[in-house]
Formats: structure tokens, sequence, C-alpha cells
């Protein structure tokens, strides 16, 4: 677990704050506790001096006497813990436990109730002293009756008692802060959704969250996919900039071509096939430039999709086989109609484009266009018949050099943006020799790993 978490924080929080309620709560009730078995043992004296009281006799001479003593066997045995004591002017009798000791006196004003203290006893103990003034004999002097109990045998209860609360309330604490995990992982699930859906919307610059948040987190989810519009405007008015670039290119391209018509038609052949040849690198380093925004675009939002390369070749070839150069060439479609590749529908047409009318423009009389699947991965090749492309060109290509600026004439221009295209939407393109004996183009998509 990572130490910046948002799960750990909230788990060290709920803990501390369990553990500091543990111990408010440890107080409280030993506390409550000390108080409870303090009031019971005051009313157990009570009992015994209540009885004490009703059995004793004061004689006319003011002597003491107890018909019967509390049956408790800790009276009669010397240094028990349990004392009691009669005083009075005349004398005083007191229980065989203190043996030759006597119970702390106090003066006591005359009272109808019983009061109790904690003080210094006999035998160096601290006891717990109930006491109060009785007569006997009414008119009589009064006699102080005494009851104690050694506070030792408190102070072993509540110790005990405390002890078994702290064992207590430390499972009682680990049972919570395990409740408390559960509470943090279902609180943080909404996350996780929204990491889900993100990884879909990373994939389609149409996405958004769409599933029902809690109104904790319903203003994130809000912003993510006002978020997610603005790069979807962003990419939409990038490409219509470059398509209007395109368009706006073609006029004084075309103009330029009519020029480079009535020169040659004038007999300047020369300085015709000059212009051919700048109009002919103007454009295609224009779409060359256009293709890498795309691509950059692609990269920047990365939009995949699903798409049939079968529909996407149709289409191409029937566009191509229209042109001058497609039309003396056979073109072989050997594509799976079921087969799909992670690649949008435009950028597979462009991109498949581009192969198809670089095979149509070297090869002599066959164009083949597959596709197959291979394990996890999707594979798209084009092949031709013609000579094949020159090593300085493929050797610019494993070195992922530009294309555009290899090899004469501008013949690498169609596979620079294959290049781009295919790095752009996570393909990797190979170079080879046809059995056709041309070019052979492949791109490899592989298939995104689980999350």
């Amino acid at each position: 677990m990572k130490t910046g978490s948002l799960r750990l924080r909230l788990l060290l929080g709920a803990g501390i704050a369990i553990f500091m309620a543990m111990v408010v709560a440890w107080l409280a009730m030993f506390l409550l506790f000390e108080r409870h078995i303090e009031r019971r043992a005051a009313s157990e004296l009570t009992q015994d001096a209540i009885k004490i009281v009703a059995n004793l006799h004061l004689a006319d001479d003011g002597t003491l006497s107890i018909r019967e003593s509390p049956d408790d066997p800790r009276f009669d045995r010397p240094s028990s813990g349990r004392y009691w004591e009669v005083s009075s002017m005349h004398g005083s009798i007191r229980s065989r436990s203190l043996w030759d000791e006597s119970l702390p006196e106090i003066p006591l004003k005359e009272s109808g109730a019983w009061s109790s203290r904690v003080t210094a006893g006999p035998f160096g103990q601290h006891i717990l002293l109930l006491e109060r003034t009785v007569r006997p004999n009414t008119p009589g002097p009064a006699v102080l009756v005494q009851v104690a109990l050694d506070e030792e045998e408190l102070r072993l209860a509540r110790n005990e008692f405390g002890r078994e609360l702290a064992l207590f309330l430390c499972t009682l604490w680990a049972t919570l802060l395990v409740a408390a995990g559960v509470q943090v992982q279902l609180g943080l699930r909404p996350l996780s959704r929204i990491r889900d859906e993100l990884s879909t919307l990373q994939h389609s610059a149409t996405a958004r969250l769409r599933a029902t948040y809690p109104r904790e987190i319903e203003p994130l989810t809000q912003a993510i996919n006002k978020l997610a519009e603005a790069r979807e405007k962003d990419i939409l008015r990038m490409r219509r900039r470059a398509a209007d670039l395109a368009h706006s290119l073609k006029t004084p391209l075309a103009a330029l071509s009519a020029q480079s018509r009535r020169a040659r038609a004038s007999g300047a052949t020369s300085a015709a096939d000059g212009l051919d040849r700048v109009i002919a690198a103007a454009a295609a380093v224009v779409e060359a430039e256009l293709t890498r925004a795309r691509a950059a675009a692609i990269r920047d939002l990365g939009l995949t999709a699903l798409s049939s390369p079968q529909e996407v070749t149709e289409r191409v070839v029937d566009v191509v086989e229209r042109t001058d150069i497609g039309a003396r060439l056979v073109f072989e479609v050997d594509i799976d109609e079921s087969l799909r590749i992670p690649v949008a529908f435009d950028d597979l047409t462009e991109l498949i484009g581009a192969l198809v009318e670089n095979a149509a423009r070297f090869a002599r009389r066959r164009v083949r266009i597959g596709a197959e699947e291979d394990g996890t991965a999707r594979i798209l090749r084009v092949e031709d018949d013609g000579k094949g492309l020159n090593m300085d060109a493929e050797k610019a290509l494993m070195r992922g050099g530009r294309l555009d600026e290899a090899g004469a004439g501008h013949d690498g221009i169609g596979l620079s943006i294959v290049y781009e295209l295919s790095e752009a939407t996570g393909g990797r393109i190979n170079l080879g020799r046809s059995p056709l004996g041309g070019l052979l183009a492949s791109i490899r998509w592989e298939a995104p790993p689980q999350a």
C-alpha cells in the first residue's frame, strides 16, 4: 500500500480515532466501576453496621455490650481487613479482627445518615471507614459506631477489572479497524469505477462517464466529462483546420499544374518538368505533414476502436481502381469479414489508402492485400510485384528516420504516412520482400494487456 494513498490515510485516521475513543471509554468505565464497587462496599458495611446497632446494649453505668456480632468470619480473624468498633465516653468494644488496634476517631456531629471516608487504618492498611453516632437508649449518651473494610480489596478488584476491560477494548479496536477497512473499501469503490471508465474514455473521444456516482464524486465526474468534451472539440477543430489547409492548397497547386501544362504545350518541356517535380514534392510534403498532425492527435488522445479491414480495403480499392494507375492493376483482397483491427475507421482508411496507393504506384501488375489474426495480434499485409523498396529507405524505416527524405522521386512519402499512422495507433510496421517480387509492408497490432 502506497504511503500517500487515500486508503492508507483513511485507515490511519480511523485507527487513531477509534483508539482514542477506546482510551476514553476505558477511563470512563474504569471510574464508573470504581464508584460502583465503593458504593457496593459501603452498602455491605451499612448492613453490618445496622446489625451491630440492632444488637448493641448500653448499661446504666455506660458500659457497652453487643448481644450478637455480625456473622462474617473475617470480623473474628486478626488483620483480616474487616473491622468494627463502638466507642463512647465510658469505653469501647471492637471486633476480634482489630486485636489491640483501634479505628481512627474524629469528632462527629449527630446525624441521621452514615458517612464514609478512606483513611489510614490499623495494621498499616488503608481502609474504607463507615461511621455514625447513635443513641441506643433515649435519652442517653451518644456512641460512635464504625465499620471498616481494607481498601486493598477494592484496589485489586479495580485493577483486575481494568486489565480485563483493556483486553476487551483492544479486541474491539482491532475488530472496528477491520470494519473500517471494509467501509473504506466500499467507500472508495466508486473511484475504481471511475478508473475503469476513464480507460474507456482514453480510447474513445466520444466516450463519457456514464455510471451513477454518489453526490460527493458527481462534481468530479462532471468536470471529467467537460474536459473530455473540450478535448473532443479540439481534435475535431484540428481535423477541420487540417482539411481546410489541404483544400486551400489544392487551388494554388492546381493553378501551378495548369501553368505547367501551358508551358509544356508552348514547348518549354524542361520548365514544365521542373514545375511538375516541384508540385509533386510540395503536394507530397503537405500530405505528409498533415498526416503527422493527424497522427499526433491520435497519439495524444489515444483514439482507438474496432474497425473492419475488409470493409475499409474494399472502399480504398474501389477508389484506386478508378485512377489511371489503378486501372491497369489487379487487386487481390483476402480478408475475413469478421476480422477487426483496433484502429478507428477513418484512421484505418487513411493507413490502408496510403499503403495501397504506394503499392499501386510501383506495382507492375498485381497488388495483394491481406489481414489475419495471429494469437492476440492483428496483422495487415500489402504487397506488390514491383521492384521493391531500395535499401536506403528500408534502413531509414528501421532507424525510424524520415522516409519522405529517402529514395529518389520521393518514393518514401506513402510509407512515411503509414509509419506515422501505424505508430500513432499502437502498431509496428515491417518491410520485406514479397513472394510477388516487390515490397511487402506489414503492420502488427498487439492486443493491449488486460487491466
